[in-house]
């Protein structure tokens, strides 16, 4: 059986048509969770990146609408959680049942790590099949030696505690420590981790997979720290959640090859081959020709626009259309793939996307509520996306709640600066 060709253009335009790229879509019936359901998440390692990848997607949004949906549905209790009880702590299990707890409404957003163990923002009706999903993927070898590392008894008694101390609650890292210390013993706070010229305490080499098992997520920040709650969240289970997974991920970012797919998240690149032939065995995936290869969709999910994308847009750091979007080579094409890409890597670099493919990149500089923001095009503009620009550079300043100053010119400054 033939199977059917798709082009990099029929692609481009669908992935930015169903992430609202080429028109935002309509806020009320859409929301910021709907959003990030639709991208797989926000990368939110730079907080302002990810406000404005959601809301740039949701007709008139703001950051404060992200920041609203994100802190709206949830009211848990600041300051430490009680006490444990006498005795050595939870025993170790294949993880903790989530206490009750206030947990967040069905319409926010949970800021937690989510794939490649980075943190995302997520839609909290999607975190039981993200986190069975996360939970299912292969172990990787930790990179500490057996005097820093931790067993899998201990790591479910940690994971135990951190689920009790957070529930109700929302935790520094210094609080959290102390808490998990309390519940298991010393050795959970030995200064065994390396990271940022320090050495952080044993348990934190298991944040995410804590996250992961649904009992850690961050909390409201307290001044400029940083803190955690306890979602209660209960991983959905593994084989369902990865099947959500994956025809969420091919709805968004297909066709995409196995290892499109393994890169996307940080798998093994065999563990996900053997996953997609599974779902191709079962019907659920199918096979099409695009970029001179073979790629998979969602089965029955063919329909590909005749018409090519239009525009410009301005996406932010690591936003998820460039982050996921392959190839990399047509995504990127020529000369773009040399200034926006940073060793191979995407979303180093905010980026400027005209008609579905990267020509340039940006940097903005805030001081109080204006913004100076620079554009390095690749190539030249035409007049029509000139204009367009001067659009992108007033909705970026209404999102971030801002006046701007547009520039054309060179960037001097390096990836994520």
């Amino acid at each position: 059986m033939q199977t059917i060709p798709v082009s990099w253009t029929a692609a481009s335009a669908r992935r930015m048509d169903r992430q609202g790229l080429l028109t935002p879509l309509p806020a009320g019936p859409a929301s910021p969770a709907d959003i990030a359901g639709r991208m797989l998440g926000a990368h939110a390692q730079v907080a302002s990146a990810a406000e404005l990848s959601i809301a740039l997607r949701l007709d008139g949004a703001t950051r404060t609408d992200v920041r609203d949906a994100l802190t709206g549905g949830r009211q848990p209790a600041a300051g430490p959680g009680p006490e444990p009880g006498p005795g050595p702590g939870p025993a170790a299990g294949p993880g903790p049942e989530p206490g009750p707890g206030p947990g967040p409404a069905a319409g926010a957003l949970v800021k937690t790590f989510g794939p490649r163990g980075t943190v995302h923002l997520l839609p909290a009706r999607d975190l039981s099949w993200w986190s069975g999903a996360l939970c299912a993927l292969p172990a990787r070898p930790s990179p500490l030696g057996p005097e820093a590392g931790m067993t899998a008894a201990q790591t479910d008694e940690v994971i135990a505690a951190i689920g009790d101390a957070l529930t109700g609650a929302e935790l520094t890292v210094d609080e959290l420590t102390e808490a998990i210390v309390a519940r298991t013993g010393a050795w959970a706070a030995d200064p065994v981790m390396p990271a940022f010229q320090t050495m952080w305490p044993r348990w934190r080499q298991i944040t995410h997979t804590a996250a992961h098992r649904g009992v850690l997520a961050f909390g409201r920040d307290r001044g400029r720290k940083v803190t955690y709650t306890n979602p209660g969240c209960t991983p959905a289970a593994a084989t369902r959640s990865l099947h959500e997974l994956v025809d969420r991920y091919l709805h968004a970012y297909g066709p995409a090859t196995a290892q499109d797919f393994a890169s996307w998240l940080a798998a093994p690149k065999g563990w996900a081959g053997e996953l997609l032939a599974s779902l191709a065995r079962q019907g659920r995936i199918e096979e099409v020709s695009f970029a001179s290869g073979r790629a998979w969709v969602a089965a029955g999910d063919t329909a590909f626009p005749d018409e090519p994308a239009r525009g410009l847009r301005l996406l932010p750091y690591f936003d998820a259309y460039v982050v996921a979007g392959r190839p990399r080579e047509l995504l990127y094409p020529e000369a773009a793939a040399g200034r926006a890409l940073a060793g191979g890597q995407a979303g180093n670099y905010p980026v400027v996307l005209v008609d579905g493919t990267v020509a340039g990149v940006w940097h903005q500089r805030r001081s109080g509520r204006r913004i100076a923001l620079t554009v390095e095009p690749v190539g030249r503009l035409n007049a029509a996306h000139r204009r367009a620009l001067d659009e992108q550079a007033q909705r970026t300043a209404a999102v971030l709640e801002a006046s701007v100053e547009l520039t054309l010119g060179k960037i001097t400054v390096g990836p994520h600066a």
